[in-house]
């Protein structure tokens, strides 16, 4: 099993890169609801010193974001430089103008760090619907671009910057050798709501792992490790498929969805093959799945995190569809958050799924995060004589999973989900006596 240790500094931990924040008024003082209404940082850049492989995966939403747009043109050479976010604005059905307007944000951060247009990635967060306030990000890239550092301080002002709703900052880095070569793998993050990510390379469908039509995730990687693009790309669909595309809070795809990773090369590992391939398949693999449970624990309002795993179906698509149908009804996850062992809502939830089930079959049962002891509450379709109190017992934690077996097949899917709280109705429900909290 390959070992990690952990590290500080996130995108700023591999060798040859530098990440900078600023303020430059997107995200309106005193307006909205989230991470701050204050002076908050809401630009972000990241820059590579040397030029980078390059890979990404994007929402599979038929509305798509404008950065997202760009990225996937920008990505077609398998490079990339820098990274520019904005939080605040998704310049997301903005039309032409958006689409220009993201344009312009690369090719202004280009021209302030000496790069060619296409080195530069986008990424958006925030309302839908509103143009970008160009003046203020024309201001804002001229001033983050001379702010550049390779510290643990920059790291962590860029990943506050790119939150929205999220109460805390999403960051994780890890070292491990490749070829007898110490190699950094790090990771910013955001995302509380508005999430059911199912991304792809492109943004086509379907997404590396099967998903339903569903704020945003978004989610930068950076490493010094060597690694041609083609691998590259393959890992990241790997990694993504068992992370971002395996995480709900409230069962919506946003139109922004982008996960982005740069490999400057700077370690000076030998070729990728083999054993090392696998170490660096299973770093970011780890990596990833990190900062995708941070986007659950940190969802808007929740009191309780719940891995559905389900077992014993006859396809991988079987599995993933029984695991979204519970893990998205509003029946079970407010019943997480009262803390009831409803094993009828769960079962009731896969009979409407695509799976296959066979109500005679089923099993379901819960245990504590990560064990194998299960505490059983239906047997091959029929209660157990489990009592009540020692259910509820199984499910009072903040954080415990829930095994459901069809006993169909070989085939299973894992599924991280969040709870349904008064806490997020009342977030989410708007104000329509201000119409500046509506919209997007």
């Amino acid at each position: 099993m390959a070992q990690f240790k952990k590290i500080n500094g996130s995108i700023t931990a591999p060798l040859g890169f530098r990440a900078a924040a600023c303020f430059c008024d997107v995200k309106t003082l005193g307006t909205g609801k989230g991470s701050d209404k204050g002076q908050k940082n809401d630009l972000a850049l990241i820059l590579s010193d040397a030029p980078a492989t390059a890979a990404g995966m994007f929402t599979t939403n038929q509305i798509c974001a404008a950065p997202v747009k760009v990225c996937v043109e920008h990505l077609r050479n398998n490079r990339a430089s820098a990274v520019v976010i904005n939080s605040g604005n998704a310049n997301a059905c903005t039309g032409p103008q958006g689409l220009a307007d993201a344009r312009e944000m690369a090719a202004l951060t280009a021209q302030a760090l000496g790069l060619k247009t296409t080195d530069v990635l986008v990424g958006s967060t925030g309302r839908i619907g509103l143009p970008l306030p160009m003046p203020n990000l024309r201001t804002g890239i001229a001033a983050v671009a001379k702010r550049l550092k390779p510290t643990q301080a920059a790291a962590a002002r860029a990943a506050e910057a790119i939150l929205t709703s999220d109460t805390q900052t999403k960051q994780i880095a890890v070292e491990f050798s490749l070829g007898g070569k110490t190699v950094r793998l790090g990771g910013i993050a955001k995302g509380a709501g508005m999430i059911q990510p199912g991304m792809s390379p492109t943004g086509a469908r379907p997404a590396s792992a099967p998903q339903g039509l569903h704020a945003t995730m978004l989610a930068t990687l950076t490493t010094d490790a060597k690694i041609d693009a083609a691998n590259l790309k393959k890992c990241l669909r790997e990694a993504v498929a068992q992370s971002f595309n395996g995480i709900t809070v409230d069962g919506d795809m946003s139109t922004n969805d982008t996960v982005l990773l740069l490999a400057n090369g700077l370690a000076g590992n030998g070729k990728l093959s083999g054993n090392d391939l696998k170490t660096f398949q299973a770093a970011l693999n780890h990596v990833c799945l990190a900062l995708a449970k941070m986007i659950v624990r940190d969802g808007e309002g929740i009191s309780r995190v719940v891995t559905v795993r389900v077992a014993g179906a006859k396809s991988f698509a079987d599995a993933d569809a029984a695991a979204r149908a519970v893990g998205n009804s509003a029946l079970v996850k407010t019943s997480w958050s009262g803390g009831d062992p409803n094993w009828g809502r769960i079962i009731d939830a896969l009979g409407y799924s695509p799976a296959k089930v066979v109500e005679e079959k089923v099993d379901i049962a819960y245990s504590a995060s990560g064990s194998l002891k299960k505490t059983y509450s239906l047997k091959k379709g029929r209660p157990t004589r489990t009592a009540f109190g020692t259910l509820c017992k199984a499910v009072e934690p903040s954080e415990f999973d829930l095994h459901i077996n069809l006993n169909l097949g070989l085939a299973a899917a894992v599924l991280h989900a969040a709870d349904l709280t008064e806490a997020y109705v009342e977030f989410n429900k708007g104000d329509i006596t201000d119409p500046a909290a509506m919209g997007g």
